[in-house]
């Protein structure tokens, strides 16, 4: 997080376009927001657009504004989010779903800063910074045919990636510190000490929600929790996104292992010098195994 915060700091005072990249949860938002409040920009309001929340024609209006009757219920005109931004920063978020149709226009704007509403013919012109979010990894999409090659070099000048939290464990204790005392305020309760279990089962925890997971569940620990001491409550079950790949490399893995038994065993599979004493099986568990993991005697 320093070398992020560094880097942050390099670039906050440029108005070069920067991608941040990270996993759901970890406060791409949040990064965006400072590089905005420490730019020259910062007198301005930071204008945020969702790309996965709107549909294509919705977000195309919303980019580049509209005039009445552009389409079917468009009763007035719009402006877009770039003429709203212009002078400051247009924070895109979840980038990888903008239509690749609306990619070629925003490439246009990035490049030359000009634009048409949606149903005029008139160009505006406009002084935009450009603050991009994302996911997913926009280099394997550019690869699939999902992304614009060109767009991806535009936006990509400044990269910054956000670390999951899981790889930042010594951080959480600073920052369930951090939530309590935010809550503390809207809550008007006072927290004085965390049980030492708490602060070992929150660093345990692999937290696929990163950040923002252990800010819901410091909240509603917040609101549990009636004397001093801040009573957490862990989730009972823990969703593992690689679950499946692990489970095929495990199961991999456990067929090698019985393989090179069985061959060593002469595929000898009960008695003594079996592969069933060799592996502390019974032999109808090693049987059982081997049916399930599809092995078979050679027949050759």
């Amino acid at each position: 997080m320093k070398s992020v915060l560094q880097q942050l700091e390099q670039v906050a005072r440029t108005d070069s376009t920067v991608l941040i990249t990270g996993e759901t949860g970890t406060g791409k938002e949040l990064l965006a927001r400072e590089i905005h409040a420490l730019s020259a920009r910062k007198k301005r309001t930071l204008v945020v657009l969702n790309c996965a929340s709107l549909s294509p024609t919705l977000i195309e209006s919303e980019l580049f504004g509209r005039e009445k009757g552009a389409y079917t219920g468009a009763m007035t005109r719009m402006a877009g989010r770039f003429e709203v931004a212009d002078g400051s920063t247009l924070f895109l978020d979840e980038i990888g779903e903008l239509p690749l149709d609306l990619q070629s226009k925003l490439l246009r704007v990035i490049e030359q800063g000009s634009f048409e509403r949606l149903g005029s013919t008139r160009t505006i012109h406009v002084n935009v910074r450009i603050i991009a979010a994302t996911n997913r990894d926009l280099s394997q999409e550019v690869e699939q045919g999902n992304f614009r090659q060109d767009l991806f070099y535009r936006l990509n000048v400044f990269p910054l990636t956000m670390p999951p939290l899981r790889e930042r464990r010594k951080d959480i204790p600073s920052l369930v510190w951090a939530f309590i005392r935010h809550f503390e305020k809207k809550m008007g309760k006072q927290i004085e000490k965390i049980p030492g279990r708490s602060m070992e089962a929150l660093q345990n925890w692999s937290w696929p929600g990163n950040v923002r997971e252990l800010r819901n569940i410091i909240e509603h620990a917040m609101i549990i929790t009636r004397g001093k001491t801040l009573e957490v409550v862990m989730p009972k079950v823990q969703i593992d996104e690689h679950a499946d790949e692990q489970h095929i490399e495990l199961e991999s893995a456990e067929r090698k292992h019985i393989l090179a038994v069985l061959q060593r065993c002469g595929w000898r599979i009960s008695g003594a010098g079996g592969a069933a004493e060799a592996l502390g099986l019974k032999r109808t568990t090693l049987q059982s195994k081997m049916k399930k993991l599809g092995i078979e005697r050679p027949t050759y």
